[in-house]
């Protein structure tokens, strides 16, 4: 005894039908199965999320270090770090260089622990440090008959975190070093009367770094939401 199925292709007998079946049953045993890699996908990328958020240290272990007094030692090591950006005669209010004086490069550093950390949080951590080296400014340099070159360096500033230890300064505190990076130097912090801190508490993007400067980093600042409120681009500093 014949079966017949009223399908759009025509008739078809109860063996052709049980191929069809078994086909359609191969065809959902196939959704099945492509579904639960979809979803171990998504469980493996939700957890590997997870682990990177867990692997952003809550003190970053390569930037601000102290001496056996307390002083904070000056990273020798600082140009294996991660560059943010440079440029070229910036001032932050009446300072300019003297007359008939090119301008100074300025170089920025980050250490690449709290570099990973921003870029996953928009925040820095504790133990971040930054480092400028200011390099002179040099003109008509070999084959350059135009514009400007980077010279020797002018000297070398840095700033840190420390929510604890800098706790009177907001968390942070500006160091100044010799004019070369030296094995063994460390420095005091600026005093908190010094005008700095003032600055970088008024007219930075994020917490008291000039993230702004920094064109991915600010980037990634506005898409975490960490900019600040009182952030204005259009503030000058009189």
């Amino acid at each position: 005894m014949r079966v017949w199925f009223g399908l759009a292709a025509g008739i078809v007998t109860a063996a052709a039908a049980g191929t069809l079946l078994a086909d359609a049953g191969m065809e959902t045993t196939s959704k099945v199965a492509a579904n639960t890699a979809m979803a171990k996908a998504r469980a493996a990328a939700t957890q590997a999320s997870g682990a990177s958020a867990a692997a952003v240290p809550a003190r970053a272990s390569d930037g601000l270090t102290y001496t056996a007094s307390g002083q904070v030692e000056e990273p020798v090591n600082y140009r294996d770090w991660v560059f943010l950006s440079s440029g070229l005669g910036m001032t932050y209010g009446p300072a300019a260089p003297a007359a008939g004086r090119p301008p100074l490069f300025d170089n920025v550093f980050v250490n690449p622990q709290s570099y990973r950390a921003f870029m996953s949080t928009g925040r820095w951590p504790d133990g971040t440090m930054f480092v400028l080296e200011l390099r002179r400014a040099l003109s008509n340099q070999s084959i350059n008959n135009g514009g400007y070159t980077q010279g020797d360096i002018a000297a070398i500033e840095a700033a840190a975190k420390d929510s604890q230890r800098f706790a009177d300064t907001g968390g942070w505190k500006y160091f100044e070093f010799g004019a070369a990076a030296v094995a063994g130097e460390s420095a005091t912090p600026q005093p908190p009367s010094a005008t700095c801190y003032t600055c970088h508490s008024q007219h930075t993007a994020v917490e008291n770094t000039f993230v702004q400067f920094y064109p991915t980093l600010f980037a990634v600042a506005r898409e975490k939401g960490t900019v600040k409120t009182t952030y204005d681009p259009n503030r000058k500093v009189q």
